[in-house]
């Protein structure tokens, strides 16, 4: 397959110094003596094997921070024509607001001197500090004249849920800009990661981050966002898709009772999602053989492959989950909806791709 868009790849800051010629003296100064050596995420510890493929490993430097060995591994070598990079470099976590909103620009000005002016193939989601969505609102708009940024990067432990008003500066600046905004899992408050509290283990985090993405999604809906701004488009990052049909079954019956709490909520939240919001299909979570039927019941479940977008989330590896674990159970019209049209409609991005067969 050639000329799909990739919608999840993730670039690396390879030294926090990466980022000093962007920064004002003072947060130059400030880093330096908050003894401060990076912001590396550590929801994807170095050495975990999920955290990195092998051949993203080889040679000098964090997997993903070379632009010329991703794009060998993303466009060149697999043919992607378009790449969306999602930096997760964690300023979010910083609790001093000002502190982390210098960081967030510092980190745009960076993908856009590093990787954007790179290769016109690489497109970047804008990073903001979730912490003043006024600034973070203005940190969008500084960015909505270069073509290159085309989402808004949100991560999904929060220190409040997503939906409530606070962050809706943040939505309005995207929806003007004509930006999606994407939610990925990851830290960005003193929350613990489950929902019940901090876990022993790091696969609890792992095997548990779904739950956060529909916990910020019932969220989003119930308070009103969709309303408010219907124009926004929200992509679900690394978040998994199979659980969306059960989620929109008792989102649906509970809505029915509950609707009158929620008046702004004026149509069943399954057809508000279908409506809103994309999900990128890696990792994929189904049987370890899918067969043809089960592919089509779950595409009947959320409505139609309209909601999906083909992406490797690169440098992650996620075991046994290669693309043709959905894309060879596709027709023609889906693979190449899945591929590149949707992605192509929601970034703005060519409408003609190359051939678009199946993989295994």
């Amino acid at each position: 397959m050639t000329g799909f868009v990739d919608c999840d790849v993730h670039n690396a800051v390879p030294d926090l110094s990466a980022l000093f010629p962007f920064l004002a003296d003072r947060w130059v100064d400030y880093c330096v003596e908050s003894g401060v050596d990076g912001f590396d995420p550590a929801f994807y510890p170095a050495g975990m094997p999920l955290s990195a493929r092998p051949e993203a490993r080889r040679g000098a430097g964090l997997p993903g921070s070379d632009p010329d060995t991703v794009r060998a591994h993303v466009l060149d070598g697999p043919g992607a024509g378009h790449a969306i990079l999602n930096c997760l470099y964690a300023v979010q976590a910083l609790h001093n607001a000002d502190w982390s909103t210098a960081l967030a620009g510092a980190l745009n000005d960076w993908q856009a001197a590093t990787w954007l002016a790179a290769d016109p193939r690489f497109r970047a989601s804008v990073v903001v500090s979730p912490h003043d969505p006024r600034t973070a609102a203005e940190e969008v708009r500084r960015r909505a004249d270069n073509p290159g940024f085309v989402q808004v990067l949100l991560l999904a432990s929060t220190q409040v849920p997503l939906g409530q008003r606070a962050h809706w500066p943040i939505y309005a600046a995207a929806e003007a800009a004509g930006m999606a905004v994407a939610i990925h899992p990851g830290v960005a408050g003193a929350n613990a990661l489950s929902p019940v509290g901090w876990s022993s283990h790091y696969i609890e985090d792992y095997a548990g981050a779904a739950l956060t993405l529909q916990s910020q999604l019932t969220s989003l809906v119930s308070e009103g966002v969709f309303a408010a701004h219907q124009g926004l488009r929200v992509v679900l990052l690394e978040s998994g898709v199979t659980w969306l049909p059960s989620l929109m079954w008792r989102f649906d019956k509970n809505w029915k009772a509950l609707r009158r709490e929620v008046p702004w909520v004026d149509r069943p939240p399954s057809q508000l999602i279908r409506e809103h919001v994309l999900l990128t299909v890696a990792p994929f979570d189904g049987p370890p053989d899918p067969t043809p039927e089960w592919i089509d019941r779950f595409l009947t479940q959320i409505g139609s492959a309209e909601m999906l977008l083909h992406a490797s989330d690169y440098p992650h590896w996620h075991h046994g989950d290669g693309p043709g674990t959905l894309l060879g159970h596709l027709s023609p019209a889906e693979r190449a909806q899945v591929l590149h049209g949707n992605a192509a409609r929601l970034y703005g991005l060519p409408e003609e791709a190359t051939s678009c067969a199946p993989t295994g």
